[in-house]
Formats: C-alpha cells, structure tokens, sequence
C-alpha cells in the first residue's frame, strides 16, 4: 500500500471511529424541530413515533418542583423528567430527575444503561461514588451548589449520612436513561434468576437468597 493510500485510510478509520464514538455517547441525532412523543402510537421504535398537533404543554412539566416522599426502605425517591412525563423530549437527546433523601437515606446502587448522569446539589450533603469496570471505586463528598459525574453505565450511588434531608437535581444525555437497581435487578426479575445462580455469585446459601428476595419483594 503505498504511503498516500495508507494516510488515506488512517484517516478514514479515525473518521469511523469518531462517527462511532459520537453515534454510542447519548441519543441519535433529532431529524426534525420537533416530535412530540406519542406514547400510546403504534409501532413501536427506538424512542416513539411523533404526534401531530403539538402544544406548549408537550414540553412542560412540574413534577420536580415537589420534593418525593422519602418514608420508605431506603430513605429515596427518585422523580423523573424524561419523555414518558414531557412527550416534547422525544429525540432530543436529554432529560432530567429530582432525588430527595432522607436523613440516612440512600439511592441504593444502580446503573443507567443509556445515559452519562450529572448531579448538582440541591441541599443537604452526599457521600457518592461509582466504580470503573477495573473495579476502582471513585467517591467523593458533596454538599449544597457542587456538582459530580457518574459516567454512563457505571454502578454508582448516593447516600444521605447527615442528620437532615437532601436533594439533588440529575441531568442526562438520554430523554430516557432507563435504571437498573442492582439488588432488585438481580433478586425480584421476572421470571427469577435461580436461587442456585444467586448463591454461587454472591457466596452464600440458597436460604439467605431466598431471605434476600423476600425482603426486597414489592409489598402487594
């Protein structure tokens, strides 16, 4: 291959690897101004169909406004802004969410498969962390009007250990970043993973597994 061939096609793989790089960092690219999510249209795609007619209200909402309630196991609530509550974020590649902790609350360990998160808090004080898949765990202590990075797909969490509430607002480059809570992916999937999968991985009896996902278990 001669030397002005190579040049060529060293710049054409650069080129690829960046278009492909771009094409996995967060949502496709929009195609037009606008597609208000039609969440109950058929077919379905990857994201949704654009509805006609669309209004102001398409892209507004209040729910963050409102702290969540925060009297359960872990001392969380989670409030998402993403397009299943403003159908106008359909395509455009970002969203938002409220989290509200308890004293000694917890947002327990999860992932999000389709979007790198950044957290600004609110008020109150967090120890938060996420580890690398070289298993290095990166954790820091934030407080009021500071900002952290929990980079997309990661296991990561944020716990409250001071004596009064948090909050923090979370921003994605996903209008839906989907979670996947570690414990209740692993104990409460339907169907269930084996018992017999869950001890071997975790070193420990079939009973505690079974105690594990009894405890997790969505109250009916």
């Amino acid at each position: 291959m001669a030397a002005f061939d190579r040049l060529l096609f060293v710049i054409f793989m650069v080129f690829l690897t960046i278009s492909f790089n771009e094409v996995l960092a967060s949502d496709p690219d929009m195609l037009q101004d606008i597609c208000v999510a039609d969440l109950t249209g058929k077919p379905k795609v990857n994201g949704f169909i654009c509805k006609e007619n669309a209004t102001a209200n398409d892209f507004f909402t209040t729910v963050l406004g409102t702290p969540g309630a925060t009297n359960n196991k872990q001392g969380s609530a989670v409030t998402a802004a993403n397009v299943m509550q403003i159908p106008g974020l359909n395509t455009l590649g970002v969203s938002l969410a409220r989290i509200d902790y308890a004293p000694d609350g917890l947002n327990p360990p999860h992932t999000h498969p389709r979007g790198t998160e950044i957290v600004f808090v609110l008020e109150g004080e967090l120890d938060v962390g996420f580890i690398t898949t070289e298993n290095v765990f990166i954790s820091k202590t934030i407080k009021k009007g500071e900002v952290f990075v929990f980079p997309r797909g990661l296991v990561h969490f944020q716990k409250n250990n001071g004596k009064v509430p948090a909050a923090v607002i979370a921003a994605f480059n996903s209008q839906l970043p989907g979670t996947q809570s570690i414990a209740v992916t692993l104990f409460t999937s339907t169907p269930p993973v084996p018992d017999n999968v869950l001890a071997k991985a975790f070193q420990i009896s079939v009973e505690e597994v079974m105690k594990i996902e009894s405890n997790l278990a969505p109250k009916k």
